[in-house]
């Protein structure tokens, strides 16, 4: 895994919160080396919003907006069951 990739695998275990420690983390441990570098960048640009935002759009809680709707949010809602 290249220096990118393990980056984001860190930022995706180590959230603020524990819950989408479980969430993104277990996705990128299982996902993250297959991304394309498109696929990277969404989840790279995910991973700049705010914990209450990312666990409420994984969840389903709020409507994702339109902005951070992405390929790769989808696939994180399909993996963890929410989609």
């Amino acid at each position: 895994m290249d220096a990118r990739r393990k980056r984001l695998l860190y930022r995706a275990t180590h959230c603020g919160m524990k819950e989408n420690d479980v969430l993104l983390g277990k996705f990128a441990l299982a996902r993250l080396a297959e991304l394309t570098e498109d696929e990277a960048d969404q989840f790279e640009n995910l991973m700049n919003h705010s914990d209450n935002d990312l666990y409420n759009w994984v969840t389903g809680r709020e409507p994702t907006p339109d902005i951070v709707d992405s390929p790769v949010l989808r696939l994180i809602k399909e993996f963890n069951g929410t989609l």
